[in-house]
Order: C-alpha cells, then sequence, then structure tokens
C-alpha cells in the first residue's frame, strides 16, 4: 500500500522504516528543512547542536529497526555508554551521580546522606517491580479500555496511580535526594507531583539498558534512520508542509499541501501533535470534532527555553559531565510556576517578560565531555535547558523574554562551573515555547505535548490508530505511549503492528 507519514521524527521515521521493510510504498514529508522533527541537528559555524532529545536508552529499540533490512545498528552509529548517566547539584553544593550498577548508585546515595541507603534499596525494589508489570503495555495498542482495565490489579498491587514524588519520598528522607531521585518526569514534559508511579519505568530502562550518547550527537542517529528508510525504498521530501489530511468517503485518502496540491495514499501516518493532527490537519473533519473537544480541555506538558552555545575552549577541571541537572531550593514553588497554567480551567500564563525564580530548574547538556567532534578543535558544545509553562496566551515580548534566559542561564554556567563563560560565546542558537508552537505546531508550545498525567495516560492518551477516521495513524511523543525515545520509537513500531493487522482495502497499491 501507499502510506504517506508526516513528520520526519523519531516517531515518524519508526513508523516509516517498519511499513517500508513490510513492504509498502513510503513517502515521508517533513516541514522543516532537513530531517529530524524535534530531533534535528542545527549546525552553527562548526559547533553541532542537537535540538530535541539528548538522552539515548534501550539502544535495542534502534537496532530492531536495523534488523529489519539484515543490517546492524553499530556499523552505521557508535554509541558510548555513559557511567554517571547524570550528575545532579542541590542548591547548597550536594552532588549526586547517577551510577549505572546497583551497588555504586546505593553507595552514591549514601555519601549524600546515609540512612538513606537502605531506602534507595527498598526505591530501587519497587521501581523494578513497575517495570516488570507494565513494560509490556508500552509496546501494545491502548484501543479497547478493557485493556486499561487489565492493568488496574497492578496498578494496584504497585500503588503505581500515585504520584512520582509520592513514591520517592515513601523511601527517602534527605530533601535534596528527594529531588534527585524524583526528576525524570521531568524529561517527559510532567511534574513528579503529577505523574504516576508507573513512570518509574522510565529509571528502570536506564538501569538495564544504560544510558548512551551518539557519536556526532543525536543527529547521527536520525541520519542513518533516514538513510536506512531509503535502502529499503521509502522516500523523504523536506521543506513540504501539510495543510489537511485528505478525507474522502469517511477515510483517509492522502494530503493536501499549503500550494493546493495533493499527494494520494492509502494510509496516512501523522507524527505532529496530535492536537496539530485533530485541530488543523483535520480541522474541516466532523468527525474529528469529538478528539479536537478533548484535546482542547488536556492538560499540555511544560515548555522549554533552550539556549545552545558553542564556545571556544574547554574547561577541563570543571564539574561539568555530559549530562548535568541542578535542582532548586524551593521545589513547590517551581513547579506550581511550570505547570500552574497547564491545567485545564487556570489563568491564564502571565503575558510579557519571563519572571525567573533565583533557582529554577536547569539541565546543561555538555556533549563536547564524551564527543569532542561535536565543536571545532579545543571548543566546547553546550545546551542548556529551563523548564517554562506552556503558553495558553502568546507571550507580547518572546525576544525580551529569550534575553532575560540568556542573561540568566550566562550567571549559572559562570557561576556553577563555567568561569568566564561569558567571554568564550562565539556560537549560538536558542528557541522558546513560540518556537514549539509556530515551528513544531504544538498547541501553547508544549514541547513534550499531553502531560503524563495518570488520565492522559494509556486508553486516555490519543490512541495510535485514529478512531474517527479510517486510515489515519499518530505516533509520536503525544500519543500511547508517550514521551521520550523509546516510547515514541515503541508508537511507530504500535501503528506498524496496527496497519499490519488491518485488511488491506480494495483497490489500494501493492508494491512489487
Amino acid at each position: 500500500m501507499r502510506a504517506v507519514v508526516i513528520g520526519s521524527g523519531f516517531g515518524g521515521l519508526a513508523a516509516a522504516i517498519r511499513l517500508a521493510a513490510a513492504g509498502h510504498a513510503v513517502t515521508v514529508l517533513e516541514k522543516g528543512p532537513q530531517v529530524g522533527g524535534r530531533a534535528a541537528q542545527h549546525v552553527v559555524d562548526g559547533f553541532r547542536f542537537d535540538a530535541g532529545p539528548t538522552v539515548l536508552t534501550a539502544p535495542f529499540m534502534f537496532e530492531e529497526l536495523f534488523a529489519l533490512a539484515g543490517e546492524r545498528l553499530a556499523d552505521h552509529v557508535e554509541l558510548v555508554a555513559l557511567d554517571p548517566f547524570y550528575r545532579c547539584f542541590g542548591a547548597d553544593g550536594q552532588v549526586l551521580d547517577y551510577r549505572a550498577g546497583h551497588a555504586e548508585m546505593r553507595a552514591a546515595v549514601a555519601a549524600v546522606h546515609p540512612a538513606d541507603a537502605p531506602g534507595y534499596d527498598r526505591l530501587a525494589a519497587r521501581i523494578s517491580g513497575i517495570f516488570d508489570a507494565f513494560y509490556p503495555y508500552t509496546e501494545r495498542p491502548m484501543m479497547q479500555p478493557q485493556v486499561m482495565l487489565a492493568m488496574l490489579p497492578y496498578l494496584l498491587q504497585h500503588r503505581a496511580m500515585l504520584d512520582v514524588q509520592r513514591l520517592v519520598d515513601g523511601c527517602i528522607r534527605d530533601p535534596f535526594l528527594r529531588q534527585a531521585l524524583s526528576f525524570h518526569p521531568l524529561l517527559i514534559g510532567g511534574s513528579p507531583t503529577r505523574t504516576p508511579a508507573l513512570y518509574g519505568l522510565i529509571v528502570e530502562f536506564e538501569r538495564r539498558w544504560g544510558v548512551h550518547a551518539a557519536m556526532g550527537g543525536t543527529g547521527a542517529l536520525v541520519r542513518a534512520l533516514a538513510g536506512l528508510l531509503e535502502r529499503l525504498g521509502g522516500t523523504i521530501r523536506t521543506g513540504v508542509e501539510v495543510e489537511r489530511v485528505v478525507v474522502r468517503g469517511g477515510r483517509a485518502t492522502g494530503v493536501r499541501f499549503l500550494d493546493g496540491t495533493t499527494e494520494q495514499a492509502d494510509l496516512v501516518v501523522s507524527n505532529a501533535d496530535p492536537g496539530s493532527t485533530y485541530g488543523t490537519l483535520l480541522a474541516d473533519e466532523p468527525r474529528a470534532a469529538p478528539a479536537r473537544a478533548r484535546l482542547r480541555r488536556a492538560s499540555p506538558s511544560m515548555s522549554l527555553h533552550v539556549l545552545h552555545l558553542g564556545l571556544d575552549r574547554t574547561w577541563p577541571a570543571s564539574p561539568l559531565l555530559h549530562h548535568n541537572l541542578w535542582f532548586p531550593r524551593h521545589q513547590g514553588p517551581e513547579l506550581r510556576r511550570i505547570f500552574g497554567s497547564a491545567l485545564p480551567g487556570a489563568p491564564r500564563a502571565p503575558r510579557g517578560a519571563t519572571q525567573l525564580p533565583a533557582d529554577p530548574f536547569l539541565y546543561v547538556h555538555v556533549p563536547t565531555r564524551t564527543d569532542p567532534t561535536m565543536a571545532p578543535p579545543g571548543g566546547t558544545t553546550l545546551y542548556a535547558l529551563v523548564a517554562a509553562p506552556a503558553h495558553r496566551a502568546r507571550a507580547e515580548h518572546p525576544v525580551e523574554e529569550a534575553a532575560t534566559v540568556r542573561r540568566w542561564v550566562l550567571a549559572q554556567l559562570e557561576a556553577r562551573g563555567l568561569p568566564g563563560v561569558s567571554g568564550h560565546v562565539v556560537a549560538e542558537h536558542a528557541v522558546g515555547p513560540e518556537h514549539f508552537r509556530d515551528a513544531l505546531n504544538t498547541p501553547y508550545g508544549a514541547a513534550f505535548s499531553l502531560q503524563p498525567t495518570l488520565l492522559q495516560s494509556g486508553w486516555f492518551r490519543p490512541h495510535n490508530r485514529s478512531r474517527a477516521v479510517p486510515n489515519l495513524y499518530l505516533v509520536g511523543a503525544g500519543t500511547h505511549p508517550g514521551a521520550g525515545i523509546p516510547a515514541v520509537l515503541a508508537s511507530g513500531k504500535i501503528a506498524a503492528g496496527l496497519v499490519a493487522a488491518t485488511p488491506v482495502p480494495a483497490g489500494a497499491a501493492v508494491r512489487p
């Protein structure tokens, strides 16, 4: 059959590769100038900046895709295992290194607060149990409510409906460790106090399969997947924007571009945000009205300010590792700042310039700690991420907002490991909430689509096969099973499986 995939993020590429390997004629359409979507890579004066995801886990999921063509991932991309995974900094100078082994991680916890070592054992055991119970559901469709009901005994048994923060607080007493051991929901756009403990399986993903860095950056993985798709016979077109999904006879039959031309297809896969898929690509389709209404009421994830810096020197004595996180002294007010306006019916986010607190969450990615080729010789590539509220109201002064964030980030870096950094910036690239809203077509600029709350997970999350429009499939962070690279790769696998399980319509084109 002829398949059109809208968007070339990891979810779209994974679905496209699986469909091409199954014999379908696949065309991927990308609005941007290069493949990758949120995972695209920008090169500025020799510095390579990964635009989106930087934490790579579960490499076997990439290996599965290459195996479909009888190839090996290792022949195309070099992955390096990181240990420590992260370095976490507290507001009062505490440091915790996330280690790969349980004994090493336990020792790191004990070095911060010895009395919490037994509690860490209990926490690790509970997370492992959650993983064993719920991991199988991350690679199967959630089209029927009874599948979610089948999860209910496990949710109760593992108390996985409690939020991640309560899971951690029930085992750990030290305030800094409570922050450092509960931050993972932030990696998928959620609050530790609203994300159910079933998402603790993210921690177990890292523990079982490690955290890796791709030599050449995440962009190297994107390019490798694009090449794999083309070797399987697929086509990728960049710089083309889809205006509508064409629906005839109640079924998706192709897409229409901004210039009015169309491309016919037997099935359409949307890697666009579900809010954009139902609200824009299906804006004229009455059957999509219930989905549009549900998504308008949904709670968006947080947004982001991301500052990419190219620096003309290195800091060998700096405490920064590949992945680094700073936590605020008072977490509650910061979480309310980020997520308070994301609740349905909550007051709109304040208009005007961003008012940053004295100590917000800060993630700093320094890929040149592992791969010096990400910068020109003697340089450093750095990515600083500051959490921001989703913009239910358009910011009046985005340029001033970005300037405020830039000043704050540079001040933090100056004080926390990169002295003199402001005088060594030779290249930079920055994006804010308006980028996610306008360039990536995500409602409210939500960087991770929907928040991973209990009632926005599993069956409650947008399905991988549209109920409103037959022949339309959805993949990516806003669909089941959620955000994060393993989850969006799984969404592509689920969608391709649903296609395989659907009878071929009469008259569908079949690739020789």
